[in-house]
């Protein structure tokens, strides 16, 4: 049985997103940027939020934790705010505290429905994931 999905917003620093796609990669999780990426493009002293949006359950890999898929609002060095998707563990989850208010979390989910993709930011900046 796994935890049940939270509805809620939480707000991270860039270094603790750093930190969050790091954990992501070293148990080889699908949704992350490359923290290479992130440190490059993130601006440095921002805010960005974590929407949990299903729970993840690899079951032809067993040997995989359960994860929480998160939908991600990022504010980029330009000031832009675009959206992607990191894979989360229940439990780091858990330790992000709980910070902001009803009217807060309310604007934020707005935000994620009419911020273009990290996708779309790229391909237009050329400052893709895969990018130099």
């Amino acid at each position: 049985m796994s935890p049940d999905l939270p509805r809620t917003v939480r707000a991270v620093g860039t270094a603790q997103l750093l930190s969050l796609a790091q954990e992501a990669a070293a148990h080889g999780f699908s949704q992350r940027l490359p923290a290479g990426w992130l440190r490059e493009h993130l601006a440095p002293e921002a805010t960005h939020y974590l929407v949990p949006t299903l729970v993840q359950r690899l079951t032809h890999r067993v040997e995989m934790p359960v994860q929480w898929r998160c939908r991600q609002l990022l504010v980029v060095s330009t000031g832009e705010q675009v959206w992607g998707l990191i894979d989360i563990l229940p439990a780091t989850f858990d330790t992000i505290p709980e910070t902001l208010d009803a009217a807060s979390k309310g604007d934020i989910l707005s935000r994620l429905g009419t911020t273009v993709t990290v996708a779309a930011w790229s391909e237009r900046t050329r400052h893709g994931p895969g990018a130099g």
